[in-house]
Order: C-alpha cells, then structure tokens, then sequence
C-alpha cells in the first residue's frame, strides 16, 4: 500500500516560487534602466557640500549640473566601454546609461559659488551658504 506521507511537496501544490517571480534573481532587474548615484550631502558653518559617486565619466560634457538655492540636479550619462567581437561577456553589474538626481540642500546657497571637482569616480560639489537676510532694511532718510 502507497504511503501517502512520502508525497513531496511540490506534487500536491504548485511551489512558491511559480507563483511571484523571483524578486532576488539577478535578471529581474535587467530590463530596467534607472541609476540613482549614492552621495553624501555634508554641511559646515560655511558650506555645503554634495559628494556623488559616479564612475566611468569620460568628460565633463557627460554630466549637468544645476544649482538652485535649495536643491542640487545632477544628471548625465555613462558610456559603456566597447567590446572586441573575441569578448564574451557572462555578467554586466556595473551601471551604463543615464542618470538624474535632485537633492535636497540642508541650507539655502549661493547659486554663483558653486564649484564642483571630479576626481577617481568622485563628484564633489562645494556651495557657499547665503548670508541669513533680517528681512528688515534700514532706510536713510534725505532730510532738508
């Protein structure tokens, strides 16, 4: 007589895995294209400053960057590095293609002192904060 104890599990229910699929395969995520660059946004008394990492740019006209009084945009584009016909590629991780990123600043700065620097896959944007206005102006007045 058969036992039916000794039925596995996957002949009585379909498994687990047929039903969702498997969010930690490494294809699940290859058809799509969006890259966030991780940074540091760092503040002193007198500045702020934003490091990206963002390797593989060949030139600085790969990337933007735009400086508003609360926000720092950074978007740009990665080429990816030709291959010979004789390669035969088994894995791609790193990043090819476009990215964008708006950040937030901590403290309002002064759009004109920007200045950003690109160094070993590293983009370091240094801003001077603005000088906090009272909101008041003293007026002198012309007396005669």
């Amino acid at each position: 007589m058969e036992n039916h104890r000794d039925r596995s599990y996957p002949e009585m229910v379909p498994r687990p895995s047929s039903w969702f699929p498997n969010l930690w395969d490494d294809n699940w995520f290859s058809g799509w294209s969006f890259h966030h660059p991780r940074l540091d946004v760092t503040e002193t008394s007198r500045e702020v400053k934003v490091t990206a990492e963002i390797p593989g740019l060949a030139s600085k006209d790969d990337i933007s960057i735009v400086v508003h009084p609360r926000e720092l945009q950074l978007s740009g584009k990665v080429q990816r590095e030709s291959s010979t016909e004789s390669d035969r590629t088994h894995r791609i991780e790193r990043f090819y293609g476009t990215f964008q990123r708006t950040i937030p600043l901590p403290a309002e700065v002064d759009e004109s002192s920007a200045k950003a620097t690109y160094k070993n896959g590293l983009l370091m944007v240094t801003m001077t904060k603005r000088t906090p206005s009272s909101g008041q102006h003293k007026i002198d007045i012309e007396f005669h």
